[in-house]
């Protein structure tokens, strides 16, 4: 890494945080306060496209010119609707009981905002969700799990439990696509590490 870059995450996700750390050894986190409501008819891609964007934008402008910033969000795409976090246990079950034995997309979209100008990306993963039986249903929302995740699960943690399969980028599925995260690092004139690795 450029010795005159420092590189912010504008995050404050512990799973964005580990994945970034197999990417670069050193940054800082800067978490974005942003409104995170969908806009009136944004389809799923436009909707973590623009979060993504504005976090990763907003920070830069507060931040001093030498930074390189990585703004990232996910959302769970089912049909077309958007499902966030869950605002409490009982939005975490209604969720997790429309994924129950179907398959959707996780799209992730990550920004990268220097004095080399704004970039960004999408990346989409398919992930069937088993039939949630409701005492399975029960065990998972008791896990505490669903909180601050898209979807109301976590693939990394117990949530595999739920999930029969998925396709594409399994760290775009837990937060931060990161081939494509080190593609827009590197053309920031960030150094990536040599050893990172698709999860």
């Amino acid at each position: 890494m450029a010795t005159d870059l420092t590189i912010v995450l504008a995050s404050r996700s512990p799973r964005r945080v580990e994945l970034l750390h197999r990417l670069v050894s050193d940054f800082i986190v800067i978490p974005a306060d942003l409104d995170e409501t969908p806009h009136p008819q944004e389809d799923p891609v436009a909707y973590v496209q623009r979060l993504a964007l504005q976090k990763a934008r907003d920070v830069y402008l507060a931040s001093e010119a030498t930074s390189v910033v990585v703004g990232a969000d996910t959302t769970v795409d089912l049909n077309g609707d958007i499902l966030g976090q869950p605002i409490d246990d009982d939005d975490a079950r209604r969720m997790l009981q429309l994924l129950s034995g179907t398959t959707h997309r996780v799209h992730t979209g990550v920004a990268v905002v220097s004095n080399r100008g704004e970039q960004i990306k999408v990346v989409s993963s398919d992930v069937t969700i088993m039939p949630i039986s409701p005492q399975m249903l029960d065990w998972y929302i008791g896990t505490g799990e669903s909180a601050g995740k898209a979807g109301s699960y976590a693939i990394q943690g117990h949530g595999s439990a739920l999930v029969t399969s998925s396709t594409g980028s399994m760290s775009n599925i837990v937060g931060l696509p990161l081939a494509e995260t080190a593609t827009l690092l590197a053309s920031a004139g960030v150094e990536v590490a040599p050893s990172a690795h698709e999860i």
